[in-house]
C-alpha cells in the first residue's frame, strides 16, 4: 500500500534542542515533494510558537498548522471538558495553557523542569486527592539533551503521582491512539497510509503501530540499543532521517 503522509517526531529525529541533525533539513524539503507532512512532539517545556519558531531558525519549512504538540492538545481537551486545571509545567510553558483555573477539575502534568518542587507536587496530590482527573501531557521517561546526555522527562513524575493518589492518568500525546488519528484526521490520510519516524521505539514506533501507522526507528537522540529487546518490530530501522528517502525509494514508495 502506498503512503500519502510522513509524520515527524521533532526532538532527537530532526534535531537535538537547537542543533540540527545532520542531513534532516535536507530530507523533509526533498519528501515535502512527496509527501504531506506533520511534526509531532511530546516537548512541552516550551509553548508551541516557539518550537516552530525552533525549527524555523534550524531551516526547516513548515507552517503552524503541520505542527502538533501534546500541549496544544491538552489545552483544547481540557478546555472542551469544561472545568479548570492545575498545570504542571515551566512558566513558560504555562503562558500557552489559558485554561480557567477554578474550579480544579484536571491535574496536567508536562515537563515542568525546575518547577517539579516538592511544593507544586504535593499541590498536585492534593487536588487528585479532592477529586482532580490526572493528564500527562506527554508521560516520556527521559530524552537526549543539549548536553548530549539522557535528562528526566515528565514520565517519571506521573508515575509518582498516579502511585500517590491510586489514579491512572490520561494521556493525551504520544503514544496515545487519539493524538495520532488527531494528527491522522488533519492530514486527510487514513492510517495505513501514513508513516511515523521516531527514536522513541515505544511511544513513536509501538504508538503508531498500534494506531495503524507504519513506525520507522532512527538510531539518533534517546536511541539506545537495548531499545531493539523490548519486542517491537519497527517498519525500518535507520542509522537517522537522512536514510529515509533512499530507504522509501527502495521500498518503492517514493
Amino acid at each position: 500500500m502506498g503512503i500519502k503522509a510522513i509524520l515527524f517526531d521533532i526532538d532527537g529525529v530532526l534535531c537535538i534542542r537547537d542543533r540540527v541533525i545532520e542531513g534532516s533539513v535536507e530530507t523533509v524539503s526533498e519528501l515535502r515533494k512527496h509527501y504531506k507532512l506533520a511534526f509531532v512532539t511530546n516537548t512541552t517545556r516550551t509553548p508551541t510558537k516557539k518550537v516552530l519558531q525552533s525549527l524555523v531558525n534550524c531551516g526547516f519549512e513548515l507552517e503552524e498548522g503541520e505542527l502538533f504538540t501534546a500541549l496544544r492538545v491538552a489545552k483544547d481537551f481540557v478546555l472542551s471538558q469544561g472545568g479548570g486545571a492545575y498545570l504542571l509545567s515551566t512558566d513558560e510553558a504555562y503562558e500557552e495553557f489559558d485554561v480557567p483555573k477554578e474550579p480544579v477539575k484536571y491535574v496536567v502534568v508536562a515537563d515542568a523542569y525546575k518547577n517539579f518542587t516538592y511544593d507544586n507536587l504535593n499541590t498536585a496530590f492534593r487536588y487528585l486527592l479532592e477529586g482532580a482527573e490526572l493528564i500527562a501531557v506527554a508521560p516520556n521517561r527521559y530524552f537526549m539533551d543539549k548536553d548530549g546526555k539522557l535528562s528526566l522527562d515528565a514520565g517519571p513524575f506521573v508515575k509518582a503521582l498516579e502511585y500517590a493518589s491510586g489514579k491512572s492518568a490520561r494521556i493525551i500525546g504520544k503514544p496515545a491512539k487519539d493524538f495520532f488519528n488527531l494528527v491522522l484526521k488533519a492530514l486527510g490520510v487514513e492510517p495505513h497510509e501514513a508513516l511515523m519516524v521516531g527514536d522513541d521505539i515505544e511511544f513513536d514506533v509501538k504508538g503508531a503501530q498500534d494506531a495503524g501507522i507504519r513506525g520507522v526507528l532512527v538510531k539518533t537522540g534517546k536511541f539506545r540499543p537495548e531499545d531493539l529487546k523490548k519486542s517491537i518490530e519497527p517498519f525500518a530501522i535507520l542509522e537517522s532521517v537522512a536514510e529515509l528517502p533512499r530507504f522509501l525509494s527502495s521500498a518503492g514508495f517514493l
